[in-house]
């Protein structure tokens, strides 16, 4: 499975390598397409891609931790 979006951070998380801990914590490829981060907020337009169940667990982490995402396209 794989998704593509445009996922917006919260300021809070600047400090925290978050894009590096779906690699590490979840059995998923992270694609980079374009991002830009401030000290305010980010934005990055990634492309995850994984079994299912894996791609939806790193979706929950990533909503549990303030991050929202938008233009969700799946493809399998």
């Amino acid at each position: 499975m794989q998704i593509k979006a445009e996922f917006t951070f919260p300021a809070q998380l600047k400090d925290e390598a978050v894009i590096c801990n779906l690699c590490k914590q979840f059995d998923i490829i992270v694609s980079i397409i374009e991002a830009s981060f401030s000290t305010d907020t980010g934005w990055a337009i990634l492309v995850l891609k994984g079994q299912e169940k894996e791609v939806q667990k790193a979706l929950d982490y990533l909503t549990g931790k303030g991050v929202e995402f938008d233009n969700l396209q799946k493809s399998t």
